[in-house]
């Protein structure tokens, strides 16, 4: 618990650490190298599926049990190296200040009028097409993400981490990465990617739904519609392609008061989608610094339930 409080404080105030080696971009790296490996024996797609399984349970356990040495390891040496250890390793882990300054920066070129490059940073953390995309679907679009990325990018690592610490933490990032690397629906990943989104959706399954319930004790802390926002999460809350990505989205939709997700284009397809939430006010560019504080009050309430809920255990 030290370690994560320590961690969680240090990506609070320092956020990603660019220009440092990351162990996250390194469990990308080990997948791109281990699926050019293990693709060059795939003549079928039952080969592609079995390389997929193969691929997910050498990274995910390496992704394990690599970070579970080192502590073992460094508990030998001192037990406060290996607090000091993991709180780096939890700090890496968790996106909490990543998420918001990618976003801001999105923000920040709209309240300067430049769509052009508001557009730009929102390529970066959306996959969707933005070269088109007018204010008001480019300030949707930034909240869309924000609430999404609250479950797997900050509460979904940080219910893992409290579990079985920066291991399990790691663990639950590379099956994050493997899905969003590998798990697409496409001619490439059909067949090879098949077991890394099933995996994804059911790693994920509780933790969305823990998300959207303490996101919902945000909202009222915040003095956010907390009312709406539970009646959208319950009716709305399955209004995505994925069985988990819509739970946060609809909470922050119905705290907020605004309508979001719909129909977008991807690599130049139109993707029907059904909308999140009801339009009982305009969206507005400062909904993106309130969908920020849902996610950094939903992140600390998680934070302190799950320390709570740790001491009773022990």
């Amino acid at each position: 618990m030290l370690s994560l409080i320590i961690g969680y404080t240090l990506d609070l105030f320092l956020g990603d650490p660019h220009g440092f080696p990351h162990p996250i971009r390194l469990i990308g790296t080990s997948i791109q190298k281990l699926e050019n490996i293990l693709r060059k024996g795939c003549k079928t797609p039952e080969n592609e599926r079995l390389a997929g399984i193969v691929l997910w349970i050498i990274i995910v356990f390496s992704s394990f049990l690599i970070p579970y040495i080192m502590l073992v390891i460094a508990a030998k040496i001192s037990v406060a190296f290996a607090v000091i250890l993991e709180a780096i390793m939890c700090y890496y882990i968790l996106a909490t200040k990543c998420l918001r300054d990618e976003s801001m920066k999105v923000y920040y070129k709209l309240k300067e009028n430049n769509v052009i490059e508001a557009r730009k940073f929102l390529s970066y953390i959306v996959g969707r097409d933005t070269k088109n995309l007018d204010e008001t679907s480019i300030i949707k679009a930034t909240i869309e993400t924000v609430a999404e990325n609250t479950s797997d990018g900050v509460i979904a690592p940080l219910i893992f981490i409290l579990i079985g610490g920066a291991p399990l933490g790691f663990m639950y990032k590379a099956i994050n990465t493997l899905d969003s690397m590998v798990g697409y629906k496409n001619e490439k990943y059909i067949n090879l990617g098949k077991f890394a989104a099933k995996a994804d959706d059911v790693a994920n399954y509780i933790p969305a739904r823990i998300s959207a319930y303490i996101m919902i004790l945000a909202s009222i802390i915040l003095k956010l519609d907390y009312k709406n926002a539970y009646k959208i999460y319950k009716r709305d809350r399955y209004n995505h392609l994925s069985p988990n990505s819509a739970h946060t989205e609809s909470v922050c939709a119905g705290a907020l008061g605004i309508k979001l997700a719909g129909g977008s284009y991807y690599n130049g397809i139109y993707i029907e989608k059904p909308t999140i939430g009801d339009t009982i006010r305009n969206i507005e560019l400062e909904d993106i610094k309130m969908a920020n504080k849902l996610m950094y009050t939903t992140s600390i309430l998680c934070l302190l339930i799950g320390i709570v809920l740790k001491i009773k255990i022990i």
